[in-house]
């Protein structure tokens, strides 16, 4: 088979959660199926390091798709000439945007649908562009992968999609994320946290990721257990806006938070595995790769009780309301006072994690594939 595949999100040295997703999965199913030839489809120059195998074929076609008429542009004009080009069998677009001009079978994959949920925290334009072409796209895929159950649910509660043609693919974590020395431990403290004990988040500053209402509760934890910790922030500010400055700024104990900003992943491994437990309260999720990459760090896990996340971290984490500040700031008091607690939540995570392994990840793609090509007759 000739199969194109939407590579627009392999940027070298700015993997997201999509991006990873992409990398990870296809450096596997390329590999494993040197049977099939795969047309990576960039929008913009890219790095020899995603050219996974000899049956990968890198094709750069732009513009680059970063804005939503450009998104169309790209998807609707481009791509469909591309498969043409190559007469490609089948499109699998990993990052969820898709084409309605294509005329070959598609695999989507829908990570999550947080823009029907919080439309207010997504810009005016690019949130009428999912509102519009976004229905679309599920009903155009000739079948769709999603990441987690509750993704597979809201996709079907939203759009009617067929169950019979959603196939869950949860996703992994990186092979580099694992518990550190105690020295490693000790040295990570030392150069971040003036060699206190912290709280841990990584993701974007972004309003859904509810960085106000944790920011917040480890104030209230602070002034309530005179505790001398600290919380370190991983992430892009880009989504900053005044109204979080705005409470930012009301924040008692902002000497006890350090932003780090972006980091790579060797450091982001040894920061996330030296904390006392990740803090990961988001308001929705389509899955939350940190919670199961705390769980191969062997670090316990504040989450919340909503969307994905509960199906993700099962029995090895623990659940906050993440509209209650309250709620947050009476885990971290739980998590630091209740050594048990901590150790069960990682012995728990032990046996919870090898459902979440990019082996497994890659494998569940490929066969999502096998199903869509066995009904087209390829």
């Amino acid at each position: 088979m000739k199969i194109v595949v939407n590579t627009r999100l392999l940027q070298k040295g700015n993997l997201e959660g999509i991006g990873w997703f992409t990398y990870e999965t296809f450096k596997r199913i390329t590999r494993s199926h040197p049977e099939h030839q795969f047309y990576f489809l960039f929008d913009r120059p890219y790095s020899d390091e995603f050219i996974f195998s000899e049956n990968v074929t890198p094709l750069v076609y732009g513009p680059p798709a970063r804005h939503p008429f450009l998104y169309y542009i790209w998807f609707e004009w481009v791509v469909p000439r591309v498969l043409k080009k190559v007469g490609a069998d089948l499109f699998i677009t990993p990052d969820g945007y898709s084409s309605l001009s294509a005329k070959t079978p598609i695999l989507q994959v829908v990570h999550d649908i947080n823009y029907a949920h919080y439309p207010q925290y997504i810009p005016f334009v690019a949130r009428k562009y999912l509102e519009i072409y976004f229905p679309k796209f599920i009903k155009k895929a000739d079948r769709i992968a999603t990441v987690s159950e509750f993704s597979k649910q809201d996709v079907i509660k939203h759009y009617g999609y067929d169950a019979a043609k959603i196939d869950v693919v949860y996703n992994g974590a990186n092979e580099m994320y694992g518990p550190v020395s105690d020295e490693v431990a000790t040295l990570t403290r030392k150069q971040y946290s003036d060699g206190k004990p912290y709280f841990f988040y990584v993701g974007a500053l972004h309003p859904r990721k509810n960085i106000i209402n944790l920011l917040k509760a480890f104030d209230i934890f602070r002034a309530t257990t005179k505790i001398q910790m600290k919380i370190v922030i991983v992430g892009k500010v880009y989504w900053w806006n005044d109204e979080m400055e705005k409470e930012y700024k009301k924040i008692v104990h902002k000497e006890d938070i350090v932003f780090v900003g972006r980091v790579e992943t060797d450091v982001l491994k040894n920061l996330l595995a030296s904390s006392l437990a990740v803090t990961y309260v988001s308001l929705f999720e389509g899955f939350g790769i940190p919670i199961v990459e705390a769980m191969y760090s062997e670090v316990p896990v504040i989450t919340s009780n909503t969307s994905s996340m509960p199906e993700v971290g099962g029995d090895a984490a623990l659940y906050v309301n993440p509209f209650s500040v309250d709620s947050i700031a009476d885990a971290m008091k739980d998590i630091y006072y209740n050594k048990d607690l901590r150790k069960t939540l990682v012995e728990n995570a032990k046996i919870r994690r090898k459902e979440f392994t990019w082996d497994k990840s890659a494998e569940r793609l490929w066969q999502s594939v096998e199903k869509l090509m066995t009904k087209t007759g390829k």
